[in-house]
Formats: C-alpha cells, structure tokens, sequence
C-alpha cells in the first residue's frame, strides 16, 4: 500500500480511473477536481472556474475521455476536458435540487440523480441543457442511480426506502418498496447482468438486497460487519430471509 498527500483540504468524494491510470479525484471541501499520476506522484490541480463551485462530488468519464461531475451542495453539475483543462458548469433548474449520483448511458449521454428533490436529470452532453424528469413522489429523494444493458435508470429513492425505475424509451416510472421498510434508506446500486444490488444503508447491520426485474422478486442478507442492532422487519420479512 503506498499513500499520496493530496493538496490540502482536498478531501476527495470520488477516485476515478482514466484510460491511462492516472487518478483523478474530487476536491469537495476546496473546490477542485484534482489528477495524480500514480507512476510520478505528480499531482495536477483544476480549480472551478466560479466561486460558487464550491464541493464537487462523484464524478464519471465518458467514452470520449471527458469527466463530468456533480456539485451537489453547489446545486451544479460540471464537466472538465481534461485535454485543456476547461471546465463548464451548469446549474440545475430546480433549486436544492442537489445533484449526487451520475452515470453516463451508451450513447454518451449523462443522467444525474437528485439528493433534494424528486427528479432524475438527464444533461445534453454537447449544450449541457438540462431534462429534468419529475418523480411520482414529492418527498423523493435520488442519492445514486445505475444503467443497465437495456438503456433502464435504475435509481434509489432514499428517502422512501424504494427502489425505482424509468425507461427513458416510454417515459414509464415504477417502483418497489424495499424489503426493509420506509427507513431503510437504500443507497449504493448497481446492475449487473439485469439484477439489480443495493444496500440498505438505513439499518444495521446494512443489508444487501438483491432484485429480479424479470419476477419482480427481492431478497436480502445482512451484511456480516457492522453494529449488531438487528435491522427492522419490513413489508417482505426479515433482512435474511426475505423474498418476494
């Protein structure tokens, strides 16, 4: 294991990969995206071009080597170059709407979830213009959000303890109660071979969840480690035992 010291109040939220290896990072206290060069130690620092900017959160690169980025206290939504160095940023339309999680679809197209509002975003990747897709539930809120092979947007609604889709094809959105409840707070997703995983941050220990599009099925299993306060029962039993 080897340790850089990064910049000072860095406090990077997001390491990502570029196609080189070197890593960049997020300065979400200074204002800054930030590159190390793992084989140097060399780092490069990009500062947000207005003051305003002040937290970037979880960035991702999409195909063409461009770094898009949330700002999520900011209420912003960035991208950087990182051939020039140029940085552009937008703001969301919806105040507090507070943009959290973003993937990038196979058409290159980035989509950004809404931590303080209910809406998935949906940025042109040449303008920047925003879509904003409302969300059934008014007191919805979108930490992360997941792609799978079929275009979907899969999404967790935090603040409901479900779990969402939208099929940006129809415009169709469903949901699922998760099986721990209302409060479990679903957070982290992904889909890997059309199932969908997530935990459930809410409870302790967390549980990992697991859901079948095709049955509309759940299951669940208490995550080892982590306090041993056992995780309320919710609409499908017990985190362990449940299926439905």
């Amino acid at each position: 294991m080897k340790e850089y010291p990064l910049p000072v109040n860095s406090m990077p939220h997001t390491v990502t990969l570029d196609r080189a290896g070197n890593a960049w990072f997020t300065g979400n206290k200074n204002g800054t995206i930030g590159k190390l060069d793992p084989n140097t130690g060399e780092i490069t620092v990009h500062r947000m071009p207005d003051p305003a900017a002040r937290d970037p959160h979880t960035a991702v690169f999409d195909d063409q080597g461009i770094l898009w980025f949330t700002l999520q206290q900011s209420n912003m939504v960035g991208r950087l170059d990182p051939a020039t160095g140029e940085i552009k940023l937008i703001t969301m339309k919806t105040p507090g709407s507070r943009p959290y999680g973003i993937q990038i679809d196979a058409q290159g197209v980035p989509w950004v979830a809404c931590n303080g509002s209910n809406c998935l975003v949906k940025v042109d990747p040449v303008t920047m213009e925003l879509t904003e897709i409302e969300l059934p539930t008014p007191g919805t809120t979108v930490r992360r959000l997941a792609i799978a092979g079929d275009g979907t947007i899969w999404y967790v609604n935090s603040s409901q303890g479900r779990l969402g889709r939208f099929d940006p094809k129809t415009g169709e959105i469903a949901e699922w109660p998760s099986p721990s409840g209302p409060d479990s707070h679903p957070y982290a997703l992904a889909v890997v071979d059309g199932i969908v995983w997530y935990n459930e941050s809410g409870k302790r220990p967390d549980t990992l969840v697991r859901f079948d599009p095709a049955t509309e099925r759940f299951q669940s299993w208490p995550i080892p480690s982590g306090a041993s306060t056992p995780a309320s029962s919710g609409t499908c039993g017990r985190p362990g035992t449940a299926t439905c």
